[in-house]
């Protein structure tokens, strides 16, 4: 008996991690309930809450680990996954006693991608 075999045209898989930018918009589209207004309005606090603790955790304060935390848990919140990664990483080596200059660079580069995305969608709103 003759084994029948008929192509199959390779398609591209759906991606592993959310979004495919800085901002994962369906994520923060399901987080504000639709709210395009509760959208721009938490991407401007983000911007600026991210600024802020970058600038804190430039001087590597004794709750610098804090401040990578509440960062996480902000970014995790918008869809800034890429953000929250590194700001995990970087509370990995705060609590490790590992040297910080490299997590901290990569947050700082994360939170630049990021908030010019932010500022594209806010342009566009």
């Amino acid at each position: 008996m003759p084994l029948h075999v008929d192509r199959i045209e390779w398609t591209q898989s759906p991606p592993l991690a959310p979004g495919d930018g800085p901002i994962d918009l369906d994520h923060l589209q399901r987080m504000t309930l639709g709210d395009a207004g509760l959208e721009r309005e938490v991407l401007a606090m983000f911007s600026t809450q991210s600024v802020r603790i970058l600038g804190e955790l430039a001087v590597l304060p004794a709750e610098a680990g804090q401040h990578a935390h509440t960062l996480k848990g902000s970014a995790r919140a918008i869809g800034a996954f890429v953000v929250a990664e590194a700001a995990a990483r970087l509370e990995t080596a705060l609590s490790a006693g590992s040297d910080p200059s490299q997590p901290l660079a990569a947050l700082g580069a994360a939170i630049a991608e990021t908030r010019a995305a932010i500022e594209l969608i806010l342009r566009r709103s």
